[in-house]
């Protein structure tokens, strides 16, 4: 849809296209009381000082949106079928190793127990090896820090989301 398209919503269904983006509900809130944005530069401005004022409870729930990538039968199902939009969501995935995909599934498992919220890492142009590499070198961090980690990642894909929604190139 065309940003003035977006503007003109009704505010629940902005609220229902904006959850798409980022499920936290209170930056869906704020996002459609925002409006109307005058350009897609001020929608993505809004964006990120709406979600720097998340607690942790918000950052929580934009996480639990997330698919946790937990069984090797779920990682080789997502790769195979993002191969195809190699272009836009994951340009730079290449055939995974099952050895990889054994250990990034093991990987996420210990995280979520460690951290009590799945891996959350911008996948754009990254390979399921990259990903792996940068599972663990986050697991040695404080949950504190991790919350930091994953809160910018979930930024970073809110805008590509918010992009895409307002059909701007990312």
């Amino acid at each position: 849809m065309t940003l003035d398209e977006f503007n003109r919503l009704p505010a629940t269904e902005a609220a229902t296209a904006l959850a798409q983006c980022c499920a936290a509900q209170d930056w869906v809130s704020g996002m459609v009381e925002a409006r109307p944005f005058a350009d897609v530069a001020q929608v993505l401005q809004a964006a990120d000082r709406i979600w720097q004022g998340m607690d942790e409870r918000n950052l929580l729930q934009a996480f639990e949106a997330h698919p946790q990538i937990g069984n090797v039968a779920s990682l080789l199902e997502k790769y195979a079928s993002t191969k195809a939009m190699a272009a836009g969501e994951q340009s730079a995935i290449a055939t995974a190793s099952e050895e990889t995909l054994h250990e990034l599934a093991r990987s996420n498992r210990a995280y979520l127990a460690k951290f009590g919220f799945i891996f959350i890492v911008c996948a754009t142009g990254k390979s399921a090896q990259e990903m792996l590499e940068l599972l663990l070198a986050r697991l040695p961090n404080s949950r504190e820090q991790e919350l930091r980690n994953a809160a910018e990642e979930q930024r970073k894909i809110t805008a590509i989301r918010l992009k895409k929604l307002l059909e701007v190139s990312p």
